[in-house]
Order: structure tokens, then sequence, then C-alpha cells
């Protein structure tokens, strides 16, 4: 094995295929997507060079600022709901149904694997109103209280929005959470509760202490996944009503293939790309702060 590691041809010949494919679809279409930002126009009609305009367009269009708005509500409404939701899953896995979670674990996971679309639309159909009227509002109907367009506001819209992705996905983050706190030693524990640390006190002063690591990665991840939702706004109500909830990927995507204006697109995937950058940067130098002062 040693000999092959310090073999440079074997190394090219090992790691070239897989850098060519990593390549040609990951770095060209990010280089290209980058330098359109730079023009205005589209493949048919030509490009012209417009140097820092299309960022100053952003900056100056009242609906690309709003779904800039709506994105970065909706990325800190649910990473906040799916690491509490699967945290708090993860550690009823650990603590109360121990070896019996199997089964709550493998039906609580289950909707991470249903397709996204399938999922929007299923929710689409529970809250729906009118002559094919959802569970929902015939809950509420059967309760004495009047049925609810939920998708005629952006702000039912939204309510929509996030209870079916913490639906959706914190069964994912409760078995990535459940990982990270089976990695806790039990003699650490053991001794924690011997010292009279118990319940509460248990979980804030030692379990999540010693789970941090995984717990950031979590934020990190469920972050920047939400940033980049699109699929589910999509399917569930298509961004409606109007542009109130038409998060940036959205916008882009209408923007490029609706009005097949390459240039802003990529400027609007661009600034979602550094949002998400800055995002995971800032949540990395302060975990490294708490941690030092820690």
């Amino acid at each position: 094995m040693q000999r092959v590691l310090g073999d440079k041809k074997a190394i090219l010949i090992l790691l070239g295929p897989a850098l060519l494919v990593y390549t040609l679809i990951k770095l060209v279409p990010v280089a290209w997507s980058f330098g359109l930002s730079f023009f205005d126009g589209n493949p048919l009609g030509g490009f012209t060079f417009i140097g820092f305009d299309n960022f100053v367009r952003f900056f100056n269009d009242p609906q690309a600022i709003h779904a800039l708005g709506f994105t970065v509500l909706y990325a800190v409404v649910i990473t906040i709901g799916q690491i509490l939701l699967g945290y708090a899953l993860a550690l009823l896995y650990v603590f109360v149904l121990k070896n019996a979670s199997n089964f709550v674990r493998t039906v609580v996971f289950f909707p991470a694997v249903i397709p996204t679309v399938a999922v929007g639309l299923l929710f689409r159909s529970m809250f729906a109103v009118g002559q094919n009227e959802g569970p929902v509002n015939a809950a509420l109907n059967a309760i004495g209280l009047g049925s609810v367009d939920w998708f005629a506001s952006g702000a039912g819209t939204f309510i929509v929005a996030i209870l079916m992705e913490l639906w959706r996905s914190m069964g994912f983050f409760a078995v990535l959470l459940y990982a990270g706190l089976l990695d806790i030693p039990e003699e650490t524990l053991e001794s924690a509760r011997l010292d009279g640390a118990t319940g509460l006190k248990l979980v804030r002063h030692i379990v999540i202490p010693l789970s941090l690591p995984v717990l950031l990665s979590s934020v990190i991840f469920s972050i920047n996944n939400s940033l980049k939702v699109f699929d589910t706004i999509l399917a569930l109500n298509g961004g409606g009503p109007g542009t109130e909830t038409t998060p940036l990927t959205l916008y882009m995507f209408n923007t490029v293939f609706s009005y097949s204006d390459y240039g802003y697109g990529s400027t609007i995937a661009l600034v979602l790309t550094i949002l998400c950058l800055l995002v995971t940067v800032f949540i990395f130098r302060s975990a490294r702060r708490d941690i030092t002062r820690n």
C-alpha cells in the first residue's frame, strides 16, 4: 500500500477519473455560472458584458430582497425546529426507549425517504379548502370552527411549509443526533449520575457539551439545506400567493427558465452561495469562540 501511495502515476490513475468527473459536473458549472453573473442575455440572443450591474440590480430589486428575507426567515425557523425536535427525539431514543427504540426510529424516519415533491402534494391536499376540503379543515369544522384557506395568505402558506418540512426531516436529524449521543461513554454518564446530575441537569452539563460536534454539524447541514429550499415550496404552492413565499432558489429558477435572463439568474445563485458560505463560517467561528472560552 505504501508503495502504491508513493507512486505518482498510480495516484493519478486512481484519482484522475474521479477528479475529472468532479471537475466537469461541479467546478466547471460553478465557474461558468460565476462568469455569467457579469453578463446580460441568454444563449439565443447572445450575451453582453455589463460588469457589476447585475449585483446592483439585485440589491435594488424589491422582489429579490423579499425572496432573500423569506429564505433567511425560513432557514432560521426550520433549523431551530429541526435541531430541537431531532435532539428531543434522540434523547428519547437513548435515555427512555433505549433498546426498544428501533421501531419508533423507523417510523419517525420514514418521511425522510419520501420524495419531497410527494410530501408537498400531500400537505397541499391535507390543508385544502373548498370542494376537495382536506382533513385539517374537516377537523376544524368538526370542533365548530370555520375552514381556513391556508394558501390564500403568505402567513398561512409559511405555517404549512414549516410544518411540512419539520414532519419530513425531523426523523433524519433525530437519527443523526442519536448517532452522536451513542458516542458518549456510558462510564461518563454513570459518574455524572453518582455526582447528582440527573434529568435536565445531566443533559445540560454533560450530554450537550459531549455531543457538541455532531450538534454543530447538524446545525450547519440544516441551515444550508434550508437556504436552498426549492422543490417542496414549488410543489406546495408555487411560492404563492403571488411571490409571498418565493425563496431565492425559486426566484432564480423563474428568472432563468421563465424569463431567459441567465446573467441575473447566475447573480442570484452567486448571492445564495455567498450567503451559505457566510453562515457556515459564522457558525464555525462562533462555536470555536465558545470552545476557547470554556
